[in-house]
């Protein structure tokens, strides 16, 4: 029986302010939905931290200044109306957002939603860059590890619904999508889409001039594209871009296929739309029976034993 096609979109969002009220970043993730309904989406994809700054680059010090970036509850006060108007329109959504938990641990997480509103997954980030302490002499900082605790649910895949055609859906945020090992993860569980919201920077987080945007940008596209056709799967990468209170954020949100092709890609650093019609019979290309990567023809675990041993490099005498 053939899977009906899934018509995705990627919701890019332009800089979002450290003094803009949540209520109109609030009114843009909604604006940003129905343009995505407008274009047949069944799924739209936020960004990393979709409903406030990227508050990791400050050093807030002030405990009740720093817990109101971060939600208790989604879908709760502050969310609801976006939950409210995905189940008017009958589609689903990722979204990214700072979750504080209800014993005090601090998570940078995403979410899965359906088209009935319902939660498909969840999905806490586990490769958090940056550093705990603030890095002298810097004018923005990377202090994720500060505020966050390292994601905890491992990289669960799950199922879409019927409508989309049940496929194996994922989920990384940001700098996971680096780590291959993370895409392997999910690829073992036959992952054929991937979702992934990111915040990156437009400049050298170290505080270094060897990186400018146009690298990062380029790093952030291959690192997509490569993966999705290392597992076969379709992904979707959305960025916060432009420049938040002076600090530069890339764009380059992609939607990719198996082969690593990109099928949309976003033009602007601003609130910007695009989609894709995916046909999940495409993954098969890559992993079906006998192809390069059929896992259970070709794959040696035995020999991978340094990864899941080692963490830092230890070079041959």
């Amino acid at each position: 029986m053939s899977r009906p096609p899934l018509t995705v979109a990627a919701a890019q969002m332009g800089p979002t302010q450290r003094a803009e009220p949540r209520s109109r970043t609030l009114a843009r993730l909604i604006a940003l939905m129905e343009q995505a309904a407008a274009r047949g989406a069944q799924l739209v994809v936020f960004p990393e931290l979709a409903l406030t700054t990227f508050f990791p680059r400050w050093l807030i010090e002030d405990r009740e200044e720093l817990e109101a970036y971060f939600e208790r509850a989604v879908p709760g006060p502050g969310t609801q109306p976006l939950f409210d108007r995905a189940r008017e329109l009958g589609i689903g959504f990722y979204l990214g957002f700072a979750e504080l938990t209800e014993d005090g641990r601090r998570f940078n997480t995403a979410i899965t939603v359906g088209p009935d509103g319902a939660l498909l997954g969840k999905y806490r980030k586990v490769h958090l860059p940056g550093s705990f302490e603030p890095r002298p002499g810097q004018r923005f900082q990377q202090l994720e590890k500060r505020y966050f605790e390292p994601g905890d649910l491992g990289f669960p895949a799950f199922r879409g619904p019927q409508a989309w055609g049940r496929p194996v859906l994922g989920m990384l945020i940001c700098n996971d999508r680096r780590w291959p090992e993370a895409w392997r993860c999910y690829g073992l569980q036959g992952v054929e889409l991937m979702l992934i919201g990111y915040n990156s920077a437009a400049y050298d987080p170290n505080g270094g001039d060897a990186e400018d945007a146009a690298i990062r940008t380029f790093h952030s596209t291959l690192s997509v594209r490569a993966n999705a056709y290392f597992n076969a799967t379709f992904a979707v990468a959305v960025a916060k871009a432009g420049v938040e209170d002076g600090a530069g954020l890339i764009g380059g949100s992609v939607i990719v296929d198996p082969n690593g092709m990109i099928l949309a890609e976003a033009r602007t650093l601003e609130d910007e739309v695009i989609t894709a019609q995916l046909d999940f019979s495409a993954c098969l290309q890559g992993r079906g029976p006998g192809k390069m990567f059929d896992f259970a023809l070709h794959r040696r675990p035995d020999q991978y034993r340094r990864i899941v041993e080692q963490a830092g490099m230890t070079p041959p005498p």
